[in-house]
């Protein structure tokens, strides 16, 4: 049997040990991998009666054709059957601001019905609907919270208060405390003085430039939407239909707010961006194609 070390020689060698621990060049974490821009993307789904025709994109499809596994969920009732459909996806958030489609009687068509669309933003109706949202996530935890559309529009025709407004975000968390609610804000309502009162009741800031001329000021949009929501995490919005042209949102800006988007993402500058919307990728292919494109390259 080999003769055992004596205490000298344990010491020696331990030292040995710890100054060439001391002489060899020190190890260096890894940077984190780069973020991949889909892993930071939304897409708005379903079907709404705002476009010229119906979309063969149904709720959940446009989000997987941009390869993404987010998914706004807009223009439906908020049921158990569409959480089901969409129970694959990584999250979901739902609209409690409703668009929604009625019928009406169409003049002229011997009582025919026509389809009529409209959005009914009461204080009433977001609380009923941010309460069903709360109790589907416990069923479908996927669903991790609730999107406020048009909201600085609604606090406005409804005379919303903040303390009203409170009662929104406490229907939502009702059932599940960890829901997050999202709210819309365009960025020609970035003025503090909208917001006051209203800035600690959501948890998530959706962006959104309605006039695509103005997306030359994307940066400059973001810094205000920080200021007045210090901590929120910003979620920039990318129309496929500039609504004020009638047409598809010309290329050159198209690609101006997506380089912004794919920077801003990489940089922690924005939480991530969403797409408005499935239902209008085959009445502006040009537009969409390119954003699945760059998406898939980035």
């Amino acid at each position: 049997m080999a003769n055992p070390l004596s205490r000298r020689e344990v010491l020696h060698s331990a030292l040995s040990l710890s100054a060439a621990a001391a002489l060899a060049p020190a190890a260096v974490a890894s940077p984190p991998p780069p973020r991949k821009l889909a892993n930071a993307g939304w897409c708005w789904d379903g079907q709404s009666t705002y476009v010229p025709s119906l979309s063969i994109f149904g709720a959940g499809e446009g989000t997987k054709w941009f390869g993404l596994r987010r998914c706004s969920f807009m223009y439906h009732p908020n049921t158990a059957l569409a959480m089901d459909k969409l129970r694959d996806l990584e999250e979901v958030v739902c609209e409690i601001s409703k668009w929604e489609s009625v019928h009406v009687e169409a003049p002229g068509l011997k009582g025919a019905p026509a389809v009529q669309h409209r959005h009914d933003g009461r204080i009433e109706r977001k609380c009923r609907e941010a309460e069903t949202v709360g109790r589907l996530s416990l069923e479908y935890p996927n669903v991790t919270g609730a999107i406020d559309d048009d909201l600085y529009g609604k606090i406005k025709t409804e005379h919303i208060t903040p303390d009203q407004y409170s009662t929104v975000r406490r229907s939502l968390q009702l059932a599940n405390p960890k829901l997050k609610l999202w709210g819309v804000v365009y960025s020609h309502e970035l003025k503090q003085e909208h917001w006051a009162g209203f800035t600690e009741l959501l948890d998530v800031i959706t962006l959104w430039v309605w006039a695509s001329k103005d997306l030359v000021n994307l940066q400059q949009y973001v810094e205000q939407c920080r200021e007045i929501f210090p901590g929120k995490p910003i979620n920039v919005g990318c129309y496929l239909r500039d609504y004020t042209l009638r047409a598809g949102v010309p290329m050159d800006l198209l690609k101006l707010q997506w380089e912004f988007v794919r920077k801003a993402v990489a940089d922690g500058a924005i939480q991530g961006y969403s797409i408005l919307a499935g239902c209008l990728i085959e009445m502006h292919p040009e537009q969409a194609t390119w954003v699945r494109d760059f998406i898939r390259a980035n």
